[in-house]
């Protein structure tokens, strides 16, 4: 008996990681076990219309030109872009190497319009996966409030609870980036799969997967991208080591990947997820009550463990399985 592929919009702001997210989730769905129903890209690693291109460039790369694709709401932000760690494109300058962008940033709809017909139209039936800061989102919610209940499921890669942010000490990018957008975010469902910086600071994809990964093909452009991108942010990202001594740079995005269609990976935990908009020195901070006091009002499901060897073998396999054809 077959099973029906998971229909997806994906919320985006590419950015390395997020682009190992898009190449999985099309690894995926070349197997008939996702649908890509649009990408919606953000504001966010850099500003969106480059967001915008590199979706564009990386689908097309993959052979999904034809999926619709959202320009981001621009958002001016007090900590700035992340194009120091992802550079000024966001794909670690490697986008003129990629094919030319599909989709025209002009002409394209709006991410939060996208969202909103998505879902009024197929109510129950699509999953959000949000790798990006929460501004398209929480403009839908606005728009239209309830939207976001009308998603089969979403799950978000943001925050950090018991672990340090990674552009102030307590406020992770995603979060930082739009506080009062991520704010909006948490309050609209009761069920949010929330992967935070405690579970993605584990998942180190290393130069020696790439180079694996490019075994299978190594003329292909994918595999060149890989390599290209893990490179590239070793260097900006000053290398961080897996446990056997591999330097490589953290995945976070495919975490959301792994949660849909590994969900071993991960253990998660009910809990009410807020945000810290008005603190002088924690804005963006997530604060997890996970007491299970029924008076908190439980929003989300954050995953606190990751089984983070067996996460990266089965991404480097379904990515193989990518450039193998």
């Amino acid at each position: 008996m077959s099973t029906k592929p998971l229909k997806i919009i994906v919320d985006t702001d590419p950015g390395a990681d997020d682009s190992f997210a898009l190449l999985w989730l099309m690894s995926l769905a070349k197997k008939g076990l996702a649908e890509i129903v649009a990408i919606t890209t953000a504001d966010g690693n850099v500003r969106p219309n480059y967001t915008f291109a590199s979706a564009s460039k990386i689908m097309s790369l993959g052979g999904f030109d034809r999926v619709l694709l959202g320009r981001g709401i621009p958002h001016e932000t007090d900590i700035g872009d992340a194009a120091h760690i992802h550079g000024p494109d966001g794909m670690g300058n490697l986008s003129l190497t990629l094919p030319e962008s599909a989709h025209k940033f002009d002409l394209a709809p709006y991410s939060d319009e996208i969202i909103i017909d998505k879902l009024s139209a197929e109510p129950g039936e699509i999953t959000l996966v949000t790798i990006a800061p929460l501004t398209n989102l929480a403009a839908a919610e606005s728009k239209q409030p309830g939207i976001l209940k009308q998603a089969k499921q979403i799950v978000t890669m943001a925050g950090a609870f018991n672990f340090r942010g990674n552009v102030t000490p307590m406020a992770e990018f995603n979060i930082a980036h739009n506080p009062e957008a991520a704010a909006t975010f948490f309050a609209a469902r009761e069920d949010i799969v929330t992967i935070p910086l405690d579970v993605t600071h584990k998942l180190i994809f290393t130069e020696k997967m790439a180079s694996e990964i490019a075994q299978v093909n190594p003329e292909h452009d994918i595999a060149k991208l890989i390599h290209a991108l893990v490179k590239f942010m070793i260097k900006t990202n000053r290398g961080y080591q897996d446990p056997h001594g591999f330097k490589g740079f953290l995945v976070h995005d495919a975490a959301t990947i792994a949660y849909l269609f590994y969900p071993e990976t991960l253990l998660l935990r009910r809990a009410q997820v807020n945000v810290e908009t008005k603190g002088d020195w924690t804005r963006g901070k997530t604060v997890m009550d996970d007491r299970h006091i029924p008076k908190t009002g439980p929003n989300a499901f954050v995953a606190l463990q990751v089984d983070a060897a067996n996460l990266l073998s089965v991404l480097v396999k379904d990515l193989k399985s990518l450039i193998s054809a």
